[in-house]
């Protein structure tokens, strides 16, 4: 059953490039959203029939493959990786379905998407770390060439240094697994909890670091995310939806995955390095948004900062913060790729997303009010107010892990009130005053008149909209799916506890 999710993807995208004659971009677009929209349904009819008290893999299946490298096709999923599987098919439905008609090599261009799809699906129910790391590095060519090729004036160096960053990262993360299987002297790389058990905790520190650095890097976290804003601000908006909202949580689900689940006693020596470390992640990625005056830019440092609070949760283990960690991901992906869909919305409309020449936009008459409107649901929801997805996921890590770091949790807060500032700035500058899409020291025409934004656009950035909102107002249709399955992932964090104590 999960090998669909897998193969419906990559056949859709052979069928597109091996369209017998030229194709068009309205029919390769439509292939492809009836492709994913299969995917999508697919994942919402294994969700139907996921065992809810259940806190291990399901839907399982295990087929040899090669068995000298102890490398088997081994699948399954959990409450962890059902969520993120969900937020993946959407996504790239959203990514797909707000595309521009007048994109050029769309037999090229869709079928990469759809191989994307394909990759971090099988990366989300892989159980072989040779499996998982195949996946994991499937999506990165296609998404260098997405960004290469339809990305804005500087592509070349930013899909370069996205491609550079991301192989180091897998160079880390593979030698990590081949020197966990090595050291454990398992033939198998099939993944378990126990299989780091019989390691030293040097060895355990050793491989776990490794694993902090490469996972750190597709985070990004804080000094390994340099190649981060120069890919959004490059990568068209669907791209850009799709970097944010779904490729970022390669990393946090690794982070949590393998690092958290296989190295305990090495994640609880290493925590409060890594709490502390995920403060200044928050921290530097809340005053360098605040610095800047291009709102893509913006808010690609805003996601550096809200991907730091993953790490704050994951490094405190608790069930709370672990069950915070799911929710941050789903809720960074739904309000990350709301407020990209926006920007490029308006960069669309008026031809520039610089702070210091748009202003006004909120005009009912003349500019862009449901844009506008959206707009700052998305910055209330990134900031954490009430009622809104983002208040549930940082309440959740903000609480599960005061218990275990209460300072840097302290410090990490701080970056919320952040968020506040610059995304304040945003609409202040963009959304409100007298409409004006020119430069200050320039003449403006009175009667400036932007079109009106046409429902093919609005569609997509209403659900995820709506989706917040009611996420935020019921978030048990959420939670029940992840909970039994984080607080299996603290049991061993509940027993090094115990133990501590009971030498004290």
């Amino acid at each position: 059953m999960l090998s669909a999710l897998i193969f419906i993807p990559l056949l859709g995208a052979l069928a597109i490039s091996l369209w017998p004659t030229s194709i068009a971009v309205p029919l390769a677009r439509k292939i492809s959203l009836a492709v994913l929209a299969v995917t999508l349904g697919w994942v919402v009819m294994l969700a139907s029939q996921f065992n809810l008290a259940s806190s291990g893999f399901q839907f399982e299946q295990s087929v040899a493959w090669v068995e000298t490298l102890g490398l088997t096709y081994r699948l399954g999923i959990d409450g962890l990786s059902l969520p993120l599987l969900a937020i993946n098919s959407l996504l790239t439905l959203v990514s797909v379905y707000i595309t521009s008609p007048t994109l050029h090599r769309p037999r090229l261009y869709f079928p990469l998407i759809l191989i994307i799809n394909a990759a971090v699906a099988g990366a989300f129910v892989s159980q072989n770390l040779l499996l998982f790391f195949l996946f994991y590095e499937l999506e990165l060519i296609p998404l260098y060439l997405l960004i290469a090729i339809w990305g804005g004036s500087r592509r070349g160096y930013a899909a370069t240094k996205f491609l550079i960053y991301t192989a180091l990262s897998g160079i880390l993360i593979l030698g990590a697994f081949l020197g966990l299987v090595w050291l454990a002297g398992n033939g198998s790389f099939d993944y378990s909890p126990n299989l780091a058990q019989t390691l030293t905790l040097t060895q355990q520190i050793v491989l776990l670091v490794a694993l902090l650095f490469g996972f750190g890097i597709k985070v990004p976290l804080f000094p390994f995310h340099t190649w981060l804003p120069d890919a959004h601000v490059e990568a068209s908006t669907p791209i850009s939806v799709l970097l944010a909202g779904v490729l970022l949580k390669l990393g946090t689900y690794g982070l949590v995955r393998f690092g958290l689940q296989l190295f305990p006693d090495a994640w609880s020596y290493l925590a409060p390095w890594l709490a502390s470390w995920a403060v200044v992640s928050v921290l530097y990625g809340s005053l360098a948004a605040i610095s800047q005056q291009d709102m893509k830019k913006m808010v690609a440092y805003s996601s550096i900062g809200h991907m730091g609070y993953v790490l704050l949760a994951a490094a405190a283990a608790t069930p709370i913060s672990i069950l915070g960690t799911v929710f941050q991901m789903i809720s960074h992906g739904l309000i990350s790729g709301l407020l990209f869909l926006l920007v490029g919305i308006v960069y669309k409309t008026t031809g520039t997303r610089d702070l210091n020449v748009l202003r006004g936009l909120l005009n009912p008459e003349r500019g862009l009010p449901f844009t506008g409107s959206l707009m700052i649901l998305g910055v209330m929801a990134s900031a954490g107010i009430p009622g809104m997805m983002g208040f549930i996921s940082e309440f959740l890590v903000f609480r599960g892990s005061f218990v275990a770091f209460p300072t840097q949790t302290l410090l990490s807060m701080i970056g919320s009130g952040l968020t506040s500032v610059y995304f304040l700035l945003l609409v202040n500058r963009v959304f409100f005053g007298r409409l004006t899409v020119a430069a200050p020291t320039t003449t403006v025409q009175k009667d400036v008149m932007l079109p009106p934004v046409a429902w093919r656009d609005r569609l997509p950035a209403l659900a995820l909209a709506a989706m917040i909102v009611i996420l935020g107002l019921q978030p048990n249709w959420m939670a029940r799916w992840s909970e039994n399955t984080t607080i299996a992932m603290n049991q061993p964090y509940r027993a090094i506890a115990q133990a501590q104590m009971s030498q004290l």
